[in-house]
């Protein structure tokens, strides 16, 4: 028996990374999987992976999963990956908004169009793709939304600030701020129709193709980063918990796995420092 026997999950961003880790191991769990990202077949990315790629990977040990392109940014295509999941494997009782950008641009020299389609993609998304699922969850009064935040939500705090230099993580962090804000406020409008809205964020940072090629990770197996595993067990237990357990939580990967005893000797933020204002509620 799996812990998602039965179910749909939609997971975005799933051609790589962390979402890639997730829905492989959903299908592990007997989820039915949806997974969405731009990046169909290698190469029509600068980074490694594909939606081809995790299908694939799915389907050689026996899940079922299947792959729709899709821009997060767009209304037009949150709507249509939601359409074509059902229509292929039924209305979605599992959400993962994993698709994320940045561009890693000081402020004053932000581009205002890379900023509004990053905020578009960061929060714009989650917003319409919960919006569209919604419907079914009500109706079945069940479900589950997951948020994926990040380190960069946590602010410097007040000044001053000697020595400090421009990260290009501005936009990165306040899109990450707003979408805890949007977690916690939707999990209580949605509370009476059975419906738990969640948000985490690694609590050491994981290696993912795009911080190997940023510079922010040696490599994918960089000792000093959490676990691929970590980050999916995470998302697995805040979409199978019951409601009263965790909903409206804004949280940390290895915090939450200590705190319902799925790993021992966890480390990082929430356990070892204080995460943000939102996780603290």
């Amino acid at each position: 028996m799996g812990k998602l026997d039965g179910k749909v999950a939609l997971v975005t961003g799933a051609s790589r990374g962390i979402g890639q880790g997730i829905a492989e191991l959903f299908a592990r769990e007997g989820a039915r999987v949806v997974c969405a990202a731009r990046t169909l077949h290698e190469g029509d990315h600068m980074l490694d992976g594909s939606l081809d790629r995790t299908v694939g990977r799915i389907r050689e040990f026996g899940g079922d999963a299947i792959a729709v392109t899709a821009d997060v940014s767009s209304e037009d295509d949150c709507n249509r990956i939601v359409e074509e999941a059902k229509a292929a494997l039924g209305p979605i009782d599992v959400l993962i908004n994993n698709a994320a950008l940045n561009y890693y641009i000081p402020i004053v020299d932000y581009p205002a169009s890379r900023w509004m389609r990053a905020f578009a993609v960061n929060l714009h998304g989650p917003f319409m793709l919960s919006k569209a699922v919604l419907p079914d969850m009500i109706a079945k009064r069940s479900g589950a939304i997951v948020n994926i935040s990040s380190v960069g939500a946590i602010g410097p705090g007040r000044g001053p600030y000697p020595g400090a230099k421009a990260s290009g993580g501005v936009m990165y962090g306040a899109s990450k701020a707003a979408l805890e804000r949007f977690t916690q406020g939707l999990a209580q409008e949605v509370y009476e129709h059975g419906v738990s809205v969640t948000c985490y964020s690694p609590g050491i940072g994981v290696a993912t193709e795009g911080t190997v090629h940023f510079g922010l990770s040696k490599s994918l197996d960089d000792p000093d980063r959490e676990p691929m595993s970590i980050m999916a067990n995470a998302a697995l237990l805040l979409a199978t918990e019951p409601l009263d357990k965790v909903t409206g939580r804004v949280t940390y990967s290895q915090e939450i796995l200590q705190e319902f005893g799925w790993i021992t000797d966890g480390k990082g933020l929430g356990l070892d420092r204080p995460g943000s204002g939102f996780s603290r509620m």
